[in-house]
């Protein structure tokens, strides 16, 4: 029997109702007359304090409020591909049919998932099988690039006393009757799991494979790994929503799923016409074939924020439990901590540091430690991961606010965006000094096996000649560049062809967008050539300036991250070629 209460007082987003003793936290209720959707975040007695997820205007004392005896949950199942979703998972393309407007109505309920569209059911086990909670009962051809495979929910193990044909069904029709302890269970392609619980698993493992971004200066210099977490703050301006935005598009995970939590709506807006029009770089499909998209936009009810995240991190557990590697995009956490804010002053809780409720940490947390790559549940070895990487918006860009440090406290990338570099039309804007990744260790063994053995070892040459350009800066300053060794010259040199030819890199040029791994090395491989010849000639007493003159192929290597495509690294042969003549040259000068 539902409960059933009525409004006692209204505070913006919360709804104060009375009458609600059989309710239970974080169960959704309905309230008002319009039936708008709420969520149970404290009970006092026969007292519920709901935080409506819709605009409350003109709701008044005595209304309704209606339980719902569930949790807020996410609708699981094929029809998820392709879509945009606000932060209740309703599909706003559907809902815009609906109310003939481009506004959301109020208390308008449409499904996630179509009920009305048949989906091919191809089965993979037969009458009289075992099945666990897990086990693949059959595949759907989602997308071009993504086969769902349905599975059989967390909850349910048994003998199959029916499975369906191969044939077309909707997402409500049963596929399979499940035996479970004499009870015959339906089972359907469709699921529900509630969004503040993480999905179960067998086992969490240690990531070690790259999420490959195309990225230099995140997949080198502070790489993630496919299972792992990472956080990019910065101040406005900075680049953010851009450097998101390449992840969303260019990740090599296999499903992507991009939150657009309390962001303005022009940005979501460029996100929606751009996904459409874009090519996957690793099959050549459309990149809206493996993407879903979570739009939750600055001028929506504010406690919607908190439930988009949690929506998309269950919708990317789902696709982890088939076996595949997804990519959660939050933007951004900053947003989102707001919102918490926000209702936990109208509920009158205790303020933390800078307002913030004193449970953020822990929220942070929660949400951070759903990430992992995973043996899944089934009878098969399966492997799945997924990856949350967020944006921060501290205000001021000052990284010490209680949201920025608090998430450096559960990540293990770092990747923080320098207002300084932006102004000097640097991008990405990742401040290569401050940031930091737990993962190079871990990765470097798959850059062994699939790019080449000595990136590890290049790689940290570049990285201790960016910081000793750093500390001879300081030098420079105080006495000038007069004062410096022929080798510390060098170092300054190196570091700027280190910056030009590899760190900057253009998120809107057709090429230099996405770079491969193997052209990354490409690149680094000249770097460290130029570095160890160079080093040669200035041991045996030639000025840097001299060999500056002298290695004029250098403009060519700068050039040629927008000129060499990923599919055209012979060219680099020639580089390489011309570079190391270019030094026979210079070495035959030297007295």
């Amino acid at each position: 029997m539902p409960t059933k209460g009525r409004i006692l007082r209204v505070n913006g987003p919360l709804v104060v109702a009375e009458g609600m003793k059989a309710s239970q936290m974080f169960e959704v209720v309905e309230v008002g007359d319009l039936g708008l959707i709420g969520e149970i975040t404290r009970i006092e007695g026969d007292r519920a304090y709901i935080q409506v997820y819709e605009d409350t205007s003109g709701i008044k004392p005595g209304e309704p409020v209606l339980g719902t005896g569930a949790p807020l949950s996410a609708e699981l199942g094929p029809g998820l591909l392709g879509q945009i979703v606000d932060g209740l998972e309703r599909p706003l393309g559907r809902i815009a049919e609906i109310s003939e407007s481009p506004f959301i109505q109020r208390g308008v309920k449409v499904p996630s998932l179509d009920r009305q569209k048949k989906w091919h059911f191809v089965p993979k086990v037969k009458k009289g099988d075992k099945v666990y909670p897990g086990d693949i009962l059959g595949t759907v051809q989602e997308t071009q690039l993504i086969e769902h495979r349905i599975i059989v929910p967390p909850n349910v193990q048994g003998t199959l006393k029916e499975v369906a044909s191969e044939g077309e069904y909707t997402v409500e029709e049963n596929i399979g009757i499940v035996n479970m302890n004499g009870d015959e269970v339906p089972v359907s392609m469709i699921q529900k799991w509630p969004a503040r619980i993480p999905r179960p698993f067998k086992e969490k493992l240690e990531p070690s494979e790259p999420l490959l971004t195309g990225v230099r200066v995140l997949d080198t210099i502070f790489p993630l790994a496919k299972g792992g977490t990472a956080a990019i703050p910065g101040p406005f301006g900075a680049g953010k929503t851009v450097t998101l935005q390449s992840l969303a598009k260019w990740s090599s995970a296999k499903i992507v799923i991009y939150v657009g939590c309390g962001e303005r709506g022009n940005e979501l807006t460029d996100e929606l016409r751009a996904f459409p029009t874009l090519k996957d770089p690793w099959t050549g499909r459309p990149l809206l074939e493996r993407t879903i998209l979570v739009a939750n936009t600055s001028n929506m009810p504010v406690a919607a924020r908190e439930t988009s995240i949690y929506m998309g991190v269950t919708i990317g557990e789902y696709f982890r439990d088939q076996g595949y590697d997804v990519l959660v995009v939050a933007d951004s956490t900053t947003r989102w901590a707001e919102a918490l804010r926000d209702l936990g002053g109208r509920m009158e809780e205790m303020p933390a540091e800078e307002g913030f409720p004193s449970y953020l940490p822990s929220r942070l947390a929660e949400y951070y430690e759903r990430a992992g790559k995973v043996r899944t549940l089934g009878n098969l070895d399966r492997f799945g991961s997924v990856t949350l990487a967020s944006a921060v918006s501290p205000p001021g860009g000052d990284f010490t606010e209680p949201v920025t440090s608090n998430t450096l406290r559960f990540v293990k990338v770092f990747w923080p965006l320098d207002v300084s570099l932006a102004h000097a039309r640097h991008f990405p804007a990742v401040n290569w000094l401050q940031g930091f990744s737990a993962y190079t260790d871990l990765v470097s063994k798959w850059w062994d096996q699939n790019v080449n053995p000595q990136w590890k070892e290049i790689r940290e040459s570049m990285v201790k000649t960016l910081i000793r350009e750093d500390e001879l800066k300081q030098i420079v300053r105080l006495v000038g560049p007069e004062s410096l060794s022929e080798r510390d010259k060098l170092v300054l040199e190196v570091a700027r062809l280190i910056k030009e030819a590899f760190l900057k890199q253009n998120a809107f040029d057709d090429i230099d967008a996405f770079s491969s791994p193997q052209k990354q090395y490409r690149i680094m491989k000249l770097i460290d050539f130029y570095n160890k010849f160079a080093t040669n000639l200035v041991e045996k007493g030639m000025p840097v300036k001299k060999i500056s003159e002298g290695i004029t192929v250098v403009t060519d290597i700068i050039k040629s991250k927008a000129i060499i495509k990923n599919d055209e690294l012979n060219k680099y042969d020639e580089l390489e070629n011309t570079l190391k003549s270019q030094f026979e040259q210079l070495e035959k000068k030297v007295i």
